[in-house]
């Protein structure tokens, strides 16, 4: 009867701890502050002036979306930067898409893993929810097949901090060559699909109004 009342008291215990890490998600109203936090991807390239996912996004929302992309930025470099992006803006919401340029200069992915995983508790320090855009992790054979993936570490990294990670829509992107600028980046119509697909993944956690 002790050894079962223990098992019994230490399931529970793992149980709440389990729901203690877990991330409440709070619905963004049109005119909250969000932060899009990313390299080219995100700052648009490939496209116009005004054709970004994060603009687009602003519009289907009506938040009012910072474009905090810098092309050729890595997660290794962006961590440096982004205390003072989040005493800018004071976002509720961070959208982090990271981690493609770090591939192509051959980091690891561990080391890319951990540099994300410091930005996420930089957010939670800010007070706002964090979202993972997932990438993928550039290979030769992908880039020849069209068939990009999702590196892992997104979904691990969702798991262990439980933070929300948008997986599949860069890399069904970038799997498509009439959505692409170049084998990196999509075009125009490539944003106003990922911008899509971002806010139908946002609506599914919570984060945006259902339409």
């Amino acid at each position: 009867m002790k050894r079962r009342h223990l098992v019994q008291l230490i399931g529970a215990a793992a149980l709440l701890a389990a729901c203690g890490k877990e991330q409440r998600l709070t619905l963004m109203a049109p005119g909250g502050r969000v932060l899009a936090f990313g390299d080219s991807v995100t700052y648009g390239t490939g496209a116009g002036r005004g054709e970004d996912w994060p603009t687009l996004l602003a519009q289907r929302t009506g938040w009012q979306i910072a474009n905090a992309g810098i092309p050729g930025d890595t997660a290794e470099v962006a961590k440096s930067r982004l205390p003072a992006a989040l005493d800018e803006h004071r976002p509720a919401l961070v959208i982090i898409e990271l981690g493609g340029n770090d591939f192509l200069r051959r980091r690891s992915g561990k080391a890319v893993k951990e540099d994300l995983r410091q930005m996420l508790g930089m957010v939670r320090q800010a007070g706002a929810q964090a979202v993972l855009v997932a990438v993928p992790e550039f290979s030769l054979l992908g880039v020849v097949a069209r068939r990009p993936a999702d590196s892992p570490i997104y979904r691990e990294l969702g798991d262990e901090e439980q933070v929300p990670v948008i997986e599949d829509v860069f890399s069904d992107i970038l799997g498509r060559s009439e959505l692409c600028a170049d084998q990196i980046h999509p075009n125009a119509q490539g944003y106003q699909e990922m911008a899509a697909g971002i806010h139908a993944a946002l609506q599914k956690f919570g984060l945006a109004v259902p339409g």
